[in-house]
C-alpha cells in the first residue's frame, strides 16, 4: 500500500501481510485460521450478529426497532469500542479485509432496496386524498427549504464541498424526505400497519419518496456534470434509457409470468433466480452509467407486481437470507466506518452539518404536526404521525455512504449523521409506542351484545370468512339463528386475505365501484353470499369487504368495522379436523389463531367462536332439508356473563321451529365457590329464558350438580350419548372456579375456553360443531368477576 507522505517528500510505503484466499488445515497443524480470509469474514459477520441480537434482547422492552440494535452493533465492534483496541481491530478488521466487508455490505443494501421496491404499492399515490399530499408536501417542502437556509446562514464555517450550492441540495433533500423502506419494518414491528395513524404514514411516505426521488435525481445529475456539463445530459439519457427498460421491457416479462402462471400455484424457481439475479444486473447498469447503484435495483423491485404470485414469492423467499445475512454485512462495514471519537476532535468543522441537521428534523416534526392538526387530527395523533415521519433508517446510511463516494463529507461527518440517526430513530420509536395505542378506540362504553340488544330491532354481524372452508358453516349459522322480518340481520362479511409481498394493507369495500380487486376465490365465495341473501329474502342483508393485511395486524381491521357498523357480534372461524388415520390425534388449523386471540382481548362487541370440525356439519346442515326436519342444539350453561351470552343467542335460536335446543346448567354442590352476583345474574337470565320457552315442547331445560371438574366432564359426555348438530358454550369469564377443579391442564387452545376445548376435542368423539361465546368487555373492565359484576348491576 503507498500512501503520501509530507508535502515535496517521497511517498511512504508501508506493507501489510496480505490474507491468503485458500482454507487453513486446521489449527492441530499450528494454523492461525484468522489469517485465511474466508474463516476471518465468518468470525466478522458471526461476532457482530451476536453482539447486535444480545442488544436487541436489551433493547425490545424499551421498545428499540432491529435497526437502532445493527447500527449499535455495528458501531461497537467497529472503531468506536472494541476496534479501538489495536490488537483486536489488527486480528478482527484488517486493512484488507475492508475492501470485501463494503462490497458485500453495498450488495446488501442493493437488495434491501429492491425488496423495498416489490412491498410498495404505487397505487397508493392514485388513492391519496388531499390530506396524504398536503402532510407529504409540508413535511418535505419546509424542512427543505428551512435547512437550505440554515446552511446559506453558516456558509462561512461550513466545509469546502458542503458550502457547494449542489451540496447544499442534495443535503436538504435527504434530511427532508421520509423514506418508505425505513418507516414500514419499524411500523410492523409497532403493529401499526392496520391502524389509522399506521396507513396514512405509509402512504404519505410513499409520496415524500417520489418527491424525494426527483431532488435526489438533480443532485446526481449536477454532480455529473459538476466538471463536464456534457456528462450530466449523458446522466439523463442512462437515467431514462435504463427506467424505459425496466418499465417497458422489465416489467412487461414479469407481468407474462404472473399470467402463464397458474392460479394458486407458486411462481417456477427459475423465474425467481432469474430476478434475483437481475438485481446484480440492475445494480451494474446503474454504476456504469453513472447512476446512484441502488436506483436500479429499486426500480427493478418498484415494476415487480407486487403481491402474489410474484411478488409474494420473491419476499417469502428473500427476504430472510436478505434481512439476516446480507443486511448485518451492510451495518457491520457502517460500524466500522464510524469513530465517534473523531466527532468531538473535528466539532469546529461539523456543527454547520450538525445544525442543518437537527432543524431539518425539528422543522419536519413541526411542519407535519401542524399539516395533521389543519385536517383536524387530534394532538396526540398528529405528535405520533410527525414522530412515524422523522424515522430515520437505512436509506439514510446508504446516502450517507454515497456522499463519502463524491468526498462531499469525511469520516467525522459520517460518524456524526450516524450518531442522529440512530439517536433520532431511538428517541422517536418508544415515544410512538406510548402516544398511540391503535386498540384504545375499540373498548367502548356502551353494551353491544347479543343478552342487550333490544328485541325487534337490527341484528349487525360482523363475520370473518378466511376462506371457502368457512362459507357453509357460516351460512347455515345465520339461517337457524332464525332472522326475522322484525329482527333481520344486518351482516358484513369480511373477507381476510395475508398480506405477503406488499408493504401497504388494503381495506376493500365491494359496494364502492371504486375498488377494485382481481380475486377468482373471493368472487366465488361472494356469489354465494349473494345467492344466500336473495335466498333469505328481508330477513338478511349482506355487505362484503375485504382486508389485505398481516395476521398480527388484521385485528384491527375486523374490530374497526365492528365499531363503525355497531355490531353487537363479531364471528370468527377455527378449524379442527380429524385424522382418521392416527387414532386419537386431530389437526387444528393455525391460520387464524392469533387473529382471534387479539380479537378477544379487543373486540368492541361480543365475539363467537365457530370450531369447524370438518364436512361432517357443513354437510348435515346445508341438506337438512333432504335428511332431517329438526337441528338439535345443546348449550352447556357454567354460569358468568359469557355463559349468559350463550343462553342468549341460543334463545334467539330456540325461537327457529326446525330447533331443539336442551340447555344443562351446571351448578356447584352446596353452592360452594358460587359469587353471589354472578349466581343472582344468572338466576336472573335462567328464569326469563324458561318462563319464556315453557310453552315451547322443543326446549328442554336440566340441571345437573357437579363437585369438581371430573365430574362436569363426566355429564357432558353423558350427553354425547344423543346426536347434537351444534354445541353452544361460553368461553370462560366468570365460571365458578369449582365447576372446573382439576381441569386446569386440560385445556390446549386458550381461545375456547377449557369446556369449550374439550367438547371440540377429538377425544370428546362428536362430529358436531362448536359455539364459542364471549360476551362484550366494556371499557375499564375487569376481570375479576367481582368488579365485573358491580360494573354491570349499576347499569341495569
Amino acid at each position: 500500500m503507498v500512501k503520501n507522505g509530507l508535502s515535496g517528500k517521497s511517498p511512504v510505503v508501508v506493507c501489510h501481510q496480505k490474507h491468503t484466499s485458500s482454507h487453513p488445515f486446521g489449527v492441530f497443524y499450528g494454523q492461525n485460521p484468522l489469517e485465511f480470509s474466508f474463516p476471518l469474514v465468518l468470525l466478522q459477520v458471526i461476532t457482530f450478529i451476536v453482539i447486535s441480537r444480545i442488544l436487541r434482547f436489551l433493547l425490545k422492552p424499551l421498545r428499540q426497532p432491529r435497526v437502532v440494535s445493527y447500527i449499535l452493533g455495528g458501531i461497537i465492534v467497529g472503531p468506536s469500542a472494541l476496534s479501538r483496541a489495536k490488537r483486536f481491530r489488527e486480528y478482527m478488521f484488517p486493512e484488507d479485509s475492508e475492501f470485501m466487508l463494503k462490497n458485500i455490505g453495498v450488495m446488501g443494501f442493493m437488495y434491501f432496496v429492491f425488496l423495498s421496491g416489490v412491498k410498495m404499492d404505487l397505487s397508493v399515490i392514485k388513492r391519496a386524498g388531499k390530506k396524504h399530499w398536503y402532510i407529504a408536501l409540508s413535511g418535505v417542502i419546509v424542512p427543505f427549504c428551512t435547512t437550505a437556509i440554515t446552511a446559506i446562514i453558516l456558509r462561512k464555517s461550513q466545509e469546502k464541498e458542503l458550502v457547494k450550492a449542489l451540496s447544499v441540495w442534495g443535503v436538504s433533500s435527504a434530511l427532508s424526505i421520509t423514506a418508505f423502506p425505513v418507516l414500514y419494518p419499524i411500523v410492523r414491528e409497532l403493529n401499526l400497519l392496520s391502524s389509522e395513524i399506521g396507513r396514512l404514514a405509509l402512504s404519505t411516505a410513499v409520496i415524500s419518496d417520489i418527491i424525494g426521488i426527483q431532488g435526489i435525481i438533480i443532485f446526481e445529475a449536477g454532480k455529473q456534470g459538476e466538471e463536464k456539463p456534457i456528462t450530466a445530459f449523458w446522466y439523463l439519457i442512462s437515467l431514462i434509457v435504463v427506467m424505459v427498460s425496466i418499465i417497458g421491457g422489465v416489467r412487461q416479462a414479469m407481468l407474462w409470468i404472473v399470467r402463464t402462471t397458474p392460479e394458486g400455484k407458486p411462481v417456477d424457481q427459475i423465474y425467481v433466480i432469474g430476478i434475483l439475479l437481475g438485481v446484480l444486473v440492475a445494480g451494474f447498469v446503474a454504476d456504469m452509467g453513472g447512476l446512484a447503484i441502488a436506483n436500479g435495483p429499486l426500480w427493478l423491485g418498484l415494476a415487480v407486481p407486487d403481491g402474489p404470485p410474484l411478488g409474494a414469492t420473491l419476499v417469502q423467499k428473500s427476504e430472510t437470507i436478505i434481512m439476516d445475512l446480507l443486511m448485518p454485512f451492510s451495518f457491520l462495514y457502517v460500524g466500522l466506518t464510524t469513530d465517534v471519537y473523531t466527532i468531538s476532535a473535528q466539532w469546529s468543522h461539523l456543527h454547520p452539518l450538525f445544525y442543518m441537521a437537527l432543524v431539518a428534523y425539528t422543522i419536519k416534526m413541526v411542519s407535519t404536526l401542524v399539516a395533521s392538526r389543519f385536517f383536524d387530527m387530534s394532538i396526540r395523533d398528529s405528535f405520533t404521525l410527525s414522530l412515524i415521519m422523522s424515522l430515520r433508517g437505512e436509506v439514510e446510511l446508504l446516502l450517507f455512504i454515497h456522499w463519502m463516494d463524491f468526498k462531499m463529507i469525511s469520516q467525522p461527518h459520517f460518524s456524526m449523521l450516524v450518531m442522529l440517526t440512530v439517536t433520532v430513530t431511538a428517541i422517536a420509536t418508544p415515544l410512538i409506542s406510548v402516544l398511540y395505542d391503535p386498540t384504545r378506540p375499540y373498548m367502548v362504553d356502551k353494551r353491544r351484545n347479543i343478552q342487550h340488544t333490544p328485541p325487534n330491532t337490527e341484528l349487525h354481524i360482523v363475520s370473518c370468512i378466511d376462506g371457502e372452508e368457512s362459507l357453509a358453516g357460516l351460512i347455515n349459522l345465520l339461517e337457524i339463528s332464525n332472522p326475522t322480518v322484525n329482527s333481520p340481520f344486518v351482516v358484513y362479511a369480511l373477507r381476510l386475505v395475508e398480506l405477503v409481498g406488499r408493504a401497504a394493507p388494503v381495506f376493500i369495500d365491494h359496494e364502492n365501484k371504486e375498488n377494485s380487486y382481481d380475486d377468482s376465490n373471493f368472487n366465488s365465495i361472494h356469489n354465494a353470499l349473494k345467492i344466500f341473501e336473495e335466498a333469505s329474502g328481508e330477513y338478511i342483508k349482506i355487505h362484503t369487504f375485504t382486508t389485505i393485511t398481516s395476521k398480527r395486524s388484521m385485528y384491527q381491521d375486523i374490530c374497526e368495522l365492528a365499531l363503525v357498523k355497531k355490531a353487537s357480534l363479531i364471528i370468527l372461524p377455527l378449524y379442527k379436523k380429524h385424522l382418521d388415520n392416527l387414532n386419537g390425534t386431530e389437526l387444528l388449523i393455525q391460520g387464524n389463531i392469533s387473529v382471534n386471540s387479539n380479537i378477544l382481548k379487543h373486540a368492541p362487541c361480543s365475539v363467537g367462536i365457530l370450531v369447524n370440525k370438518g364436512s361432517c356439519y357443513q354437510n348435515h346442515l346445508v341438506n337438512c332439508g333432504m335428511k332431517l326436519s329438526v337441528h338439535h342444539f345443546a348449550v352447556l350453561f357454567l354460569g358468568g356473563s359469557d355463559a349468559r351470552e350463550a343462553l342468549a343467542y341460543a334463545d334467539r335460536m330456540a325461537a327457529n321451529p326446525d330447533v331443539a335446543l336442551t340447555v344443562i346448567r351446571f351448578l356447584a354442590h352446596d353452592n360452594e365457590g358460587d359469587n353471589e352476583m354472578e349466581k343472582k345474574l344468572d338466576d336472573g337470565l335462567v328464569t326469563w329464558f324458561w318462563v319464556k320457552n315453557e310453552g315451547n315442547n322443543q326446549v328442554v331445560y336440566r340441571e345437573v350438580v357437579v363437585k369438581n371438574g371430573l365430574e362436569t366432564i363426566a355429564a357432558i359426555q353423558a350427553m354425547n350419548t344423543v346426536y347434537y348438530d351444534l354445541w353452544i358454550v361460553g368461553r370462560k369469564h366468570g365460571i365458578n372456579p369449582v365447576l372446573l377443579r382439576g381441569l386446569s391442564y386440560w385445556s390446549d387452545n386458550n381461545e375456547l375456553g377449557i369446556i369449550g376445548d374439550f367438547v371440540a376435542s377429538v377425544d370428546f368423539d362428536s362430529p358436531a360443531s362448536v359455539l364459542v361465546m364471549q360476551q362484550q368487555i366494556l371499557r375499564g373492565q375487569e376481570s375479576a368477576s367481582g368488579s365485573l359484576l358491580s360494573r354491570f348491576c349499576s347499569k341495569r
